[in-house]
C-alpha cells in the first residue's frame, strides 16, 4: 500500500486533518510540515529528503502549493495527488501587499491578532464554530511568529505551477470546500481543466478547511483518489 504525505495549511499541524488520518489506517502516514526554509522550494525539498521513495501525495492550501513544487522537483516520485482549497498561481499583487504589513505585525508580538482579524474570517463555512476556530488558533500560535514570516515570505514569492500541474498524468483528486472564500472555484476548475486524469469534488457545508468541517464527505473523496 503506497504511504500518504500530507501537507497541512499556512499556520496549521497535522491537527489540521482531524479525525482523517486515523481512518485511513493502515496505511502509513508521513505528516509533513512546511516550516523548514524561506522559499516554497526550501520547504518542498525538505519535505522531499524525509519523504519515501514514492508516495501518494496531499496538501491543503499552502500545503497544496508544496506539493505542486514538490512534483516540479521529483515528479517520478509522486504516484497520485491530491489537491485542496490550494492555488496553482503565483500570488495576487493584492494579496502580496498585504503580506508585510501582517509580518511586521506578527513580528511585533501581535500574531494572535493577525490570525484573529485577518485569517480565521476566511477560514469556515460556519463563523460560529469556535472549537475548530479555537484549534485554528491554537495550531498558529504553537508554530509561531517566525514560522508565520518565512511561510508569508515564501508564498508571496512562489511560481506559477500550471505548467507543472499539465505534466502530470497520474490519479489526481481536487477538492475545495464549496463556501471556500481563500481559494476561489476558478483555481480549482483551472487544476482539474490541467491533470487529464483529475477529479473535482466540491464539498457541500465547508469553507477553507474541509477536513475538520466536513470530514464525512472529504474522507470519502480521500478514499476513493487512494483507491483510483
Amino acid at each position: 500500500m503506497t504511504p500518504l504525505v500530507l501537507i497541512p495549511g499556512m499556520m496549521c499541524d497535522a491537527r489540521m486533518w482531524g479525525t482523517l488520518p486515523a481512518a485511513l489506517a493502515p496505511r502509513a502516514l508521513h505528516h509533513a510540515l512546511p516550516v523548514e526554509g524561506n522559499s516554497i522550494a526550501d520547504m518542498a525539498a525538505a519535505i522531499l529528503h524525509a519523504a519515501p521513495a514514492r508516495f501518494a501525495l496531499a496538501g491543503l492550501s499552502m500545503g497544496g502549493i508544496v506539493a505542486m513544487e514538490m512534483l516540479e522537483q521529483a515528479p517520478d516520485r509522486v504516484e497520485r495527488l491530491a489537491l485542496m482549497d490550494t492555488n496553482p498561481l503565483a500570488e495576487a499583487p493584492a494579496v502580496r501587499a498585504r503580506r508585510a504589513p501582517q509580518v511586521a505585525r506578527a513580528m511585533g508580538g501581535d500574531l494572535d491578532g493577525v490570525m484573529r482579524d485577518e485569517m480565521k474570517p476566511n477560514y469556515l463555512a460556519d463563523p460560529s464554530d469556535t472549537a475548530t476556530l479555537d484549534l485554528c488558533m491554537d495550531m498558529a500560535l504553537s508554530l509561531g511568529p517566525d514560522v508565520f514570516r518565512r511561510q508569508s515570505r515564501a508564498l508571496r514569492d512562489r511560481a506559477d505551477r500550471t505548467d507543472t500541474l499539465r505534466r502530470f498524468t497520474g490519479p489526481a483528486l481536487v477538492l475545495m470546500g464549496q463556501a471556500d472564500r481563500a481559494c476561489p472555484r476558478d483555481r480549482h476548475d483551472l487544476m482539474h481543466a490541467l491533470m487529464p486524469h483529475s477529479r473535482l469534488v466540491i464539498v457541500p457545508g465547508a469553507g477553507h478547511l474541509p477536513p475538520l468541517e466536513q470530514p464525512g464527505p472529504t474522507l470519502a473523496a480521500l478514499q476513493e483518489w487512494l483507491n483510483a
